[in-house]
């Protein structure tokens, strides 16, 4: 039965919170490093900031021989050191009665069967009225045989359950255009389109939502927002690290399938798209497949792309191996650790400018950034030795870490001479507002539970962004990469792909 609206509550009242309706979260591979350092402290820092209802149960699924009790000891363990908000032994008191586990294997018919039950229990033990979000936690090669065996319980019917049943889903959704659009067919026979949610991290960042924030709450930016004052973008994923214990799976991905399809093309769609009509989540998707199916790939792909490999050498001071001396990878291995690429947009507010995108493992730095390099003045009146150390405006923003926004530009140095150099005002998050920012699965994970849906790309979106790498890895097929020393910014051909057109990458 619908309850009746609270008359006393005003809707426009920024200072109440959303909070999901009586539901359970059902983990799948909870046991991994993705629900212990991240989903679990997600769901702890949600209560801690009271975003949580109070019929709300965690239900964890994997192949161990566990009770509630060994889950929820080790659900805490994760929660307290992974956790973003301060230690509360209250909070974890009241989240764990709610925690529960069903241990089986993906193939395992009365597991599910065991599983499904357990959800249909809570309506009476926790006052849960069939709400529930699955969340896939698990490799891409397991989506099937779980979506499958969802659909024989039962589980993702919403009409059998009386409440919604949705899907989280990780990225790498597919690896290419047809495999995604399988896996998209697999979904939707299983789960309504509007139940699935695709989730891509970097959406939940608050600095990534800025982008929209700067652009269409503010008259100074969009007015140049565009070929006649912006001379390129440039989008950067660095990472100080190398590839871990996922060897298994990156030496079969890499780094354009793994980040470039997924987080480096949702952040040039946000930067290169048009105002929305409203902040409805169809709208915003609607205005970022039109950039991404206007994308225009390479056409010469050895001269407006480039593949690296980290060498061994040093980062930070330390002393690190080369990607082929990582353990799991084959000696032969031609997988990039590196892409730079060189893509354009073909439609009339962006015609004839580039947007450099470029992620890579072991550089020098850990940093995510989207910088608008503007186009230099038509005209300058000064002494040619007075402007030496001018370069192009510029307006950067710091996605991680140190998020925030640099604006540089020109100004006088103090002096008798009219020298103009290069000065930067620099907006921190952590400087301006009190509370801190909230980790990016709180977001994600809360707007799943509340059905919001507009920081998660849809299936058109995702095939768009699989329209631009496919023919990219069909061009790379059977050559090498570029090899690049661990602590350097990439293989010297990533400059000098910049470098023809005048350009320069901002070191940044």
């Amino acid at each position: 039965m619908d309850l009746p609206a609270n008359p006393l509550r005003d809707p426009q009242d920024r200072r109440l919170p959303r909070i999901p309706e009586p539901c359970a979260l059902v983990i799948f591979g909870v046991t991994g490093d993705l629900a212990r350092k991240k989903l679990i402290p997600a769901v702890y820092d949600l209560a801690n900031r009271g975003l949580l209802p109070p019929g709300f149960v965690v239900l964890g699924f994997a192949r161990r021989d566990w009770g509630d009790g060994d889950f929820e000891q080790i659900a805490r363990a994760a929660a307290e050191k992974h956790a973003r908000t301060p230690w509360r032994d209250e909070v974890w008191a009241r989240l764990s009665g709610n925690i529960k586990f069903v241990g089986g294997s993906f193939e395992d018919d009365a597991a599910f069967d065991l599983l499904a039950q357990t959800l249909d229990d809570l309506r009476d033990s926790h006052g849960i009225p069939g709400n529930a979000a699955f969340y896939l936690s698990i490799p891409p090669s397991a989506f099937p045989v779980v979506l499958k065996q969802l659909g024989r319980t039962g589980m993702a019917d919403n009409d059998r359950s009386g409440g919604w049943r949705r899907v989280i889903v990780e990225k790498p959704f597919g690896s290419d255009l047809q495999s995604a659009r399988e896996l998209d067919d697999l979904v939707d026979d299983v789960f309504t389109a509007d139940d699935v949610f695709r989730i891509d991290h970097y959406l939940g960042k608050e600095t990534v939502q800025n982008i929209l924030a700067l652009r269409f709450a503010n008259t100074l930016f969009e007015p140049v927002w565009n070929s006649h004052y912006v001379d390129s973008v440039q989008i950067t994923m660095a990472e100080d690290v190398g590839i871990g214990t996922r060897a298994g799976f990156y030496d079969s991905v890499g780094t354009a399938r793994d980040v470039v399809q997924n987080h480096l093309l949702q952040l040039l769609a946000l930067t290169a798209m048009e105002e929305p009509t409203s902040f409805e989540a169809s709208e915003i998707r609607q205005e970022k497949l039109k950039v991404l199916r206007a994308i225009v790939p390479p056409k010469d792909v050895a001269k407006d792309t480039v593949r690296g490999q980290y060498l061994p050498g040093w980062v930070a001071g330390e002393r690190v191996k080369g990607y082929l001396d990582e353990d799991g990878v084959p000696p032969t291995s031609t997988t990039e650790t590196y892409v730079a690429i060189n893509l354009a947009i073909q439609n009339r507010r962006w015609a004839g400018v580039p947007f450099y995108v470029r992620a890579g493992k072991r550089l020098p730095r850990r940093v995510t950034e989207v910088a608008v390099m503007f186009k230099r003045a038509p005209h300058l009146p000064f002494q040619q030795a007075d402007i030496e150390m001018l370069g192009n405006n510029q307006l950067v923003i710091r996605v991680q870490p140190d998020e925030g926004v640099v604006l540089k530009f020109g100004s006088k140095v103090p002096g008798t001479t009219m020298e103009v150099r290069d000065i930067a005002m620099d907006f921190s998050y952590g400087e301006a507002f009190t509370e801190a920012s909230p980790e990016a699965y709180e977001r994600l994970v809360l707007d799943v539970l509340i059905g919001d849906k507009t920081l998660f790309p849809d299936a058109a979106e995702v095939e768009a962004s699989w329209a631009v790498i496919d023919p990219l890895e069909e061009a790379w097929e059977g050559t090498k990469p570029e090899p690049y020393r661990s602590g350097e910014w990439g293989p010297r051909l990533a400059d000098k792909m910049l470098g023809r057109e005048g350009r320069a990458w901002r070191r940044a």
